[in-house]
């Protein structure tokens, strides 16, 4: 493990703990979901904090990360989301027509970034059509499980799927760096460490 791979990892664990924040509770941390958004139209990016703008955009995802890893109190929910985000994105890599609408789906939809904004109603509707066109015609697909009435609103559900866009997108760049899954079994600690040092560096940069 490095501390490449495990920016990219968190990425993941963000954007599945976002989604299921967002079904469970119908609202989730604004800030590392824009930032989750953002990351999605950085497809060639200059080096991996680039992606998301940081250290900082993805602590909400090291965090997660080492409560994963480490804590007693993990919510299993999360990590078989995120499981299942790193197997499609296995699935993706092998279907080439979906990945080609995948990418001119999101290139599309980065006109409405710059015309509404990032964190925008029609973008998050736009980047969840995307997600139902392409990641969701795949298998394994990503089970949701959250509060029946927040699961029932559009938009809610729109931020959901956008928030599992984001995790695939990361979990692209995972593989892309030399990322497997047997890896979370082995380096659990180091993966956990590593992160703890990046949150703790991000927070000395950020001044709190």
């Amino acid at each position: 493990m490095n501390e490449e791979r495990v920016l990219a990892l968190a990425g993941v664990f963000q954007g599945a703990a976002l989604a299921q924040q967002l079904a469970t509770d119908g609202r989730c941390d604004e800030v590392a979901f824009e930032a989750s958004l953002a990351s999605v139209f950085r497809i060639d990016a200059d080096s991996v904090v680039s992606v998301y703008g940081g250290v900082g955009g993805v602590r909400r995802g090291l965090r997660t990360l080492v409560a994963q890893f480490e804590d007693e109190t993990r919510d299993v929910a999360v990590m078989r989301m995120a499981i299942t985000v790193l197997r499609l994105e296995r699935s993706l890599s092998r279907n080439r027509p979906v990945l080609d609408r995948l990418r001119e789906g999101v290139i599309a939809t980065q006109r409405q970034v710059e015309h509404f904004g990032m964190n925008h109603a029609n973008v998050t509707a736009r980047l969840a059509e995307v997600y139902a066109a392409t990641l969701s015609t795949l298998k394994p697909r990503v089970m949701v499980t959250g509060t029946p009435a927040h699961l029932q609103q559009k938009a809610n559900v729109d931020r959901v799927r956008s928030a599992l866009l984001a995790a695939a997108r990361s979990a692209v760049l995972w593989h892309q760096l030399g990322g497997r899954q047997w890896h979370l079994l082995i380096y659990r600690k180091q993966c956990a460490m590593l992160a703890r040092g990046l949150l703790t560096g991000s927070t000395l940069e950020g001044g709190g």
